[in-house]
């Protein structure tokens, strides 16, 4: 037995609130609650629309009334993961110096991977078939970076910092949730602000 069905991993919804979504007349709601924590046990590519629907407690028939096919409900699981990440990314660098809000950024991205895997993994874990991946998450981070640095300071080097810390944050995040580099290794948050402080120092 699958141990979402008596625990949830951390940050998902409870088993209970995807039927209790349909009883309450919201069906969509109740399959994507569904999709976030088989992604969370399984990855995107783990499970079938069908086991959404019996998660949710509905016909294997039900959830075409909202998507055409699981690729659809992914979408629609990741548009939402991508929204909240980026509104964390924003709130991050509220009220903050420019290192202080990269590196606070970054410690978001992280704890967004750690507690937010359905959402996470359907965001980069699964190739969507019909839309851009431009998520307007990175867009954020750009526009925050470009607040932060001096007048003057190209568009193009904000974009390019912006880019390392993303590229950093999301190495150091795929790499904790498959237990790496392993015991002995600093945490994954000490690790990303020594590289900001290297990154500010060459900029």
């Amino acid at each position: 037995m699958s141990r979402w069905h008596t625990s949830p991993p951390d940050g998902a919804p409870p088993f209970a609130a995807c039927r209790r979504g349909y009883h309450h007349g919201n069906l969509k709601e109740a399959l994507v609650a569904a999709a976030r924590l088989l992604t969370t046990e399984r990855g995107p590519h783990g499970f079938t629309m069908a086991e959404a629907a019996r998660l949710a407690g509905v016909s294997a028939s039900a959830p075409y009334r909202h998507f055409k096919d699981r690729d659809a409900l992914l979408a629609e699981l990741a548009r939402r993961g991508f929204e909240l990440f980026a509104t964390r990314l924003r709130e991050a660098a509220t009220g903050r110096g420019v290192k202080e809000a990269l590196s606070a950024m970054g410690r978001a991205y992280l704890t967004f991977a750690r507690e937010e895997p359905g959402y996470y993994d359907a965001m980069f874990g699964w190739n969507n078939p019909g839309r851009s991946a431009d998520s307007g998450a990175f867009a954020s981070l750009s526009e925050a970076v470009a607040r932060l640095m001096p007048d003057g300071t190209p568009a193009g080097q904000a974009r390019l910092l912006a880019l390392e810390v993303w590229a950093i944050a999301h190495g150091l995040a795929s790499l904790a949730r498959v237990g790496q580099p392993g015991a002995g290794a600093p945490p994954p948050e000490d690790v990303l602000e020594d590289a900001v402080s290297r990154l500010l120092r060459v900029t």
